[in-house]
């Protein structure tokens, strides 16, 4: 199956979801939607992630973004990866957390804005998860209506001057959210059961695709080109070409005599295939310095410059990742 079309500019904005691995949870309790919250902070601190509404439910995620610096892949690389690690220390456990790489639907602001906001925070509802939407805690809906505080990396103005309302904007909102009609585009769109890769008017995907200079069809080949593997996906990849399970990758084995050499051809392919920094890689399979890493990745480069058929392993790798 081909990957989904990654288009990055500045001042873009994206409705990006994901879910767990197989549906499970990715999180158990309130611990775990804090620390996925504290994740975006960062990513607001760090990239300069603009988040405008956020839904965390039981297994999936649902976020409104603006990305001012054309970074979302390495914005969403920090909160996938980082709060993987943070969901992996609390839970004891260790290995990917999510299905795959997260979708991210390219979004006509102008045009959706303000129905996507909508049909984000009314997801606890549509699953039955509440009664009413303001009972539900871990959505920006609550932040919207002002019966929480807004966090600093929460973006609610330009969602706010959609409403046209010289009212208080809190009250206008939930009434707007609470009319329950949906925006028929809207509706349609997201009941393919594979979502398009843009969300806009007939101008706007025009428009994108001046920008880009090519067909959709071209740009998408050309873009997955462009794309580099996350170490999800690199780990995939090892183990099936390995043939060893995914867990003997991620995990930690101390002691003489220990080489795991599908572990340190993962941790070789995040940094030459993935493009991952070295303490970035510690994050990811569990090392707290540089060092273990940095000589990880000098042990594999010396493995395949003497072993062939390493090589060979390498090399098939790399093809499997190859979009």
């Amino acid at each position: 199956m081909s990957r989904p079309l990654r288009i990055e500019y500045q001042d873009a904005y994206y409705h990006v979801i994901n879910r767990g691995r197989g549906r499970q949870a990715i999180f158990d309790s309130e611990d775990y939607f804090r620390e996925f919250l504290h994740t975006l902070s960062e990513a607001y601190d760090r990239f300069g992630l603009q988040i405008h509404a956020y839904c965390l439910m039981s297994n999936h995620y649902h976020l409104l973004v603006k990305t001012p610096e054309g970074n979302l892949q390495r914005c969403m690389r920090h909160v996938n990866g980082v709060y993987t690690q943070r969901y992996n220390r609390l839970k004891n456990t260790d290995g990917p957390l999510f299905r795959g790489r997260y979708k991210a639907i390219l979004v006509d602001h102008g045009a959706y804005l303000l129905q996507l906001s909508k049909y984000i925070h009314s997801n606890p509802l549509e699953a039955g998860m509440v009664g009413q939407l303001e009972n539900y805690l871990w959505s920006s809906y609550r932040s919207y209506i002002g019966i929480s505080s807004a966090a600093d990396w929460l973006y609610r103005h330009e969602v706010y001057g959609q409403l046209n309302t010289n009212k208080p904007v809190e009250k206008e909102y939930q009434a707007y959210v609470n009319e329950g009609s949906m925006d028929e585009d809207l509706k349609v769109f997201y009941s393919r059961k594979r979502w398009n890769p843009i969300l806009g008017s007939d101008g706007f995907i025009e428009g994108i695709k001046g920008l880009l200079g090519k067909d959709t069809s071209e740009v998408t080949y050309r873009e997955k080109k462009r794309i580099r593997p996350g170490i999800e996906a690199i780990v995939e990849a090892v183990s099936i070409c390995c043939r060893v399970p995914e867990k003997e990758i991620w995990m930690v084995k101390k002691g003489r005599g220990i080489k795991n050499q599908p572990r340190k051809l993962a941790m070789y392919l995040a940094q030459k295939t993935g493009g991952f920094r070295l303490n970035e890689i510690g994050e990811f399979f569990g090392l707290k310095g540089y060092g273990g890493v940095a000589n990880a990745i000098y042990l594999a480069k010396q493995a395949l410059e003497q072993d062939a058929g390493l090589r060979k392993v390498k090399n098939s790798v790399i093809n499997r990742l190859d979009p």
